[in-house]
């Protein structure tokens, strides 16, 4: 799925997609087939523009993520370093 098109269209499709699926940057990202850094810009500057509720949905889903973010890390470590 990818969105190049209108940034607004994008940034409200990328919104809905971490609301529904309470997803990372990282994993949405993924899905849409753009950059980390670009999500992040849609979410936190073109979306409060013209949408301000939807983005005050994804921006306490974006601050769970980030508060939880260390501990995903830990995970990620372990399964490393026990060969999983």
């Amino acid at each position: 799925m990818c969105l190049k098109g209108n940034m607004e269209d994008r940034a409200q499709e990328l919104a809905l997609y971490i609301i529904d699926n309470k997803t990372t940057v990282r994993a949405a990202a993924k899905k849409f087939g753009i950059s980390k850094s670009t999500v992040h810009k849609d979410l936190s500057e073109r979306l409060p523009a013209f949408n301000h509720s939807l983005y005050e949905q994804v921006k306490s889903i974006l601050e769970e993520n980030k508060a939880e973010r260390h501990i995903r890390g830990g995970i990620a470590t372990r399964k490393k370093y026990k060969g999983m």
